[in-house]
């Protein structure tokens, strides 16, 4: 032990005498000397020491400066160097001298493609994103993180960079579309974002058909010379086999699928059902008539609730599955658990984030069993305002799986069979519907904002095809439990602030000034205003989307309004949430599906140990990294489901080519009209030159096309008639051919000046005349 403490000694005693010609000892060489038989100066001090000497240097220079003289050590520092040029830390220019990326003008950051073939980098430190041109993504994939340079602005307006440096590839495996042609093999990746092919040589091909679905393993990364070339390592299957698009779509967005052998392992040694040695100190609640209500298909049932009506207020329980017993930090559960982020749900799939024996079983709120939980047991006054909230461990026994519908039926029908079946938890689910309008009440005297949006549900043949697209009713049951959940949340957050303890918030930040000026703008076509001048509140909004409730135009003014808003993310800084309207607001009720929920969980449990918060295993900046990792899975999720929703639609249409249907718009761009095929809740594009004879200009503030010489004008809401013209299916669109308008007075919608004069017609009309007999031959067509 002494020989061990004299070695350190000496250790620490050579990285002092090291930095003797620097203002500064190494801050870190305890942490070295702990890891390393024979250390060097930490990372963190080598970048200080490039900062002092202000310019690139090599290695035998950075050397000298440390005085590393033996060879072993300059080989670990070799080591290092290379090691911090890799993580993005250093850049080693064409000299071979090592220097800092800020001081030269460069950015790290990670590659997003688009479909079109160009690209931007996002910036690691949070800044605007660089603009990459088609030339330069043929360097580089979708995902990888790169060192780019910023060369110059766009025609956009937008800075324009260079990839410098790949400091990382990130698609070792692609998975694609294979192709032959004139004796040649490329596979089309599947992934819209990577729009490079990649070749295959004939020693990298297996027995494979002509446009199968393949998996691919790079064996050569793009460049600036050459594409990327790979071998067919699998055949995944047919390319319009059932359940392919969603295969697809879980290889192209990178979702975990696999549980590894060591987690299955750790998996077995939970046991089967709740043991009395994990019910001790917990309190006991499986009396309490607590209940399930979920969806109709729901399979993990994570919140059970529970209301009793009082003198002045309600009791709400909200037990929550107590996943942070089972999945504990630094385990095989949690790194998977944290890798995923997030349950991924797809029509009919799901990619769970924990494994089946924890999400449908042992963390499922199953009926009739015993079930470990952590309760927010809270008070709430005759208004709807929480009072007082205590957490603790318990054990439950769910009374009923009940759904949405059921409980809606028991609420609005007094002669519901689900009364008399369930009348003995009948007075409780009352109660729970009184607690719900006081909620409701205090959810409108607040401002929170509600969106009449329609979801969508697809319904499936015997074969896995789409045998129709069906609107979702939200009834008042969905509402009930979202506001017990809400309720759940907010005494979540408030009480983990009261603590200090570093937790992800759920933060919904105010829209952006330009997104306030051009909903503006937009809303003044209606006659609408929106207040609060630069700061507006959810309550102005609010008041916007009542005005117009009822109205033909409300489900575009709704739309617009929802663009409006920024998305929320997971981040340790509380900064309210917008939406709702919320000074705190943290996710607590779904620890079964969401990652952050588990961390919440687990700062709950140590606030009740009263330990000094420095103790707690997590810091602010592990929930920076954590909040920004789990708001990219949470994107994921989003962009895999909506690429295999969108392909089945495209399938769908793909067999009603020639077949019209009426048709809302969703959306104006420069080059058309994004429109919504009405019962089929199917989106597809409107071209520019479909719409007549005229130059149409897209007005953004406004989101509508206006032509130049009718003054037609085409905006969101307006009803058309199209017909299905084609469908790509390898690019997910549908191209529409316009038959007619059905809105009326399309041509005063929008004035060419602020007074709001309407153009002289006449004037236009003999114009009009003018140009169809000196141009008779030539119709005009949009450039």
């Amino acid at each position: 032990m002494q020989q061990e403490e004299n070695k350190q000694a000496v250790v620490k005693e050579t990285i002092a005498e090291t930095s003797e010609n620097n203002t500064t000892v190494d801050p870190h060489a305890d942490r070295e000397a702990s890891k390393y038989e024979n250390p060097i100066p930490s990372r963190e001090f080598i970048v200080e020491m490039l900062e002092n000497e202000q310019k690139p240097m090599r290695i035998k220079q950075i050397a000298d400066s440390l005085e590393i003289e033996d060879d072993e050590r300059f080989e670990a520092l070799s080591r290092r160097l290379k090691a911090m040029v890799r993580d993005g830390q250093l850049l080693r220019n064409r000299r071979g001298a090592f220097g800092l990326i800020q001081k030269m003008d460069l950015i790290k950051g990670k590659v997003l493609g688009h479909p079109n073939g160009f690209g931007f980098v996002e910036p690691e430190d949070g800044g605007s994103d660089l603009f990459l041109s088609e030339k330069e993504m043929h360097k580089v994939f979708h995902g990888d993180i790169v060192i780019a340079s910023v060369i110059g602005v766009d025609r956009k307006g937008r800075r324009e960079g260079m990839v410098v440096e790949v400091v990382q590839h990130n698609n070792e495996k692609v998975l694609g579309r294979l192709h032959y042609e004139d004796g040649l093999a490329w596979v089309q990746p599947t992934n819209s974002k990577i729009a490079q092919d990649v070749f295959i040589p004939k020693d990298g091909l297996i027995d494979a058909e002509e446009g199968q679905i393949v998996m691919v393993e790079i064996i050569h990364q793009p460049t600036k010379r050459s594409s990327a070339i790979g071998k067919i390592i699998e055949v995944v299957g047919d390319y319009m086999a059932p359940g392919m698009e969603i295969d697809s779509a879980i290889y192209a967005h990178g979702i975990p699928n696999e549980w590894s052998d060591e987690l299955l392992a750790e998996l077995d040694s939970i046991p089967n059902e709740v043991t009395e040695a994990e019910i001790e100190g917990r309190k006991d609640l499986r009396n309490l008539p607590l209940v399930t209500i979920d969806g109709e298909d729901s399979k993990d049932f994570d919140d059970a609730v529970f209301a009793k009506r009082r003198k002045k207020g309600w009791r709400l329980v909200v037990a929550i599955a107590d996943v942070s017993h089972y999945v504990t930090s630094g385990s095989a559960l949690d790194k998977e658990a944290f890798e995923r982020g997030n349950s991924v749900y797809f029509p009919q799939k799901v990619i769970p984030m924990l494994p089946e024996k924890l999400s449908n079983e042992m963390c499922s709120l199953n009926p009739k069993v015993d079930r470990l939980c952590m309760v927010c047991d809270m008070s709430i006054d005759e208004h709807g305002k929480l009072e007082r909230t205590q957490f603790y461990d318990a054990v439950m026994h769910s009374k009923a799986r009940l759904t949405y519908n059921q409980v809606n039926d028991m609420l609005t029908n007094s002669d519901s069979e689900h009364r008399k079946t369930y009348k003995d938890l009948l007075p409780n689910i009352e109660d729970l519907n009184e607690l719900y309008l006081a909620l409701k009440s205090a959810r409108a005297e607040r401002g929170a904002l509600e969106f009449d949006t329609v979801e969508t549900r697809i319904v499936f043949d015997d074969d896995r095809k789409i045998k129709e697209i069906v609107p979702v009713q939200r009834n008042e049951a969905h509402k009930l439990i979202e506001e017990c959940m809400l309720m759940a949340n907010v005494a979540t957050a408030r009480y983990l602030k009261w603590h200090k303890i570093p937790i992800l918030y759920r933060v919904h930040e105010k829209p952006s000034e330009e997104k306030l000026a051009n909903l503006r703008t937009f809303l003044s076509d209606f006659g609408l205003s929106l207040e609060g001048g630069d700061d507006p509140t959810a309550e102005d909004f609010a008041e916007v989307a009542e005005k117009v409730q009822g109205q033909p135009y409300s489900h575009i003014v709704q739309t617009v309004l929802l663009r409006s808003m920024n998305q929320a993310v997971y981040q340790p800084d509380n900064q309210g949430h917008f939406g709702l309207n919320y000074e705190h607001y943290a996710h607590f009720t779904s620890p079964i599906r969401r990652y952050p929920d588990l961390l919440i969980h687990r700062a709950i449990r140590f606030a009740w140990q009263k330990k000094p918060v420095e103790e707690f295993a997590y810091s602010e900046a592990d929930m920076k990294t954590f909040g920004e990792h789990c708001s990219g899975t949470e994107r994921r999720a989003d962009e895999a489901t909506r690429d295999a929703v969108t392909f089945l639609k495209c399938e769908f249409l793909s067999h009603r080519l020639g077949e019209e249907y009426e048709a809302i718009v969703s959306a104006a761009t420069n080059f058309g009209l994004f429109v919504e095929l009405d019962s089929l809740y199917v989106e597809g594009l409107v071209h520019i030159t479909e719409l007549g004879e005229d130059y149409f200009h897209y007005d953004a503030s406004r989101h509508c096309l206006k032509g130049e010489r009718t003054g037609k004008v085409y905006s969101l809401g307006d009803r058309i008639r199209v017909q299905v013209a084609q469908v790509n299916l390898d690019d997910r669109k549908v191209d529409l051919r316009f038959i007619e308008s059905l809105s009326e007075n399309q041509s005063e919608k929008v004035s060419d000046d602020e007074s709001g004069e309407e153009q002289e017609q006449p004037k236009k009309r003999k114009k009009k005349r003018y140009y169809r007999k000196k141009t008779a031959k030539k119709p005009s067509t949009n450039a």
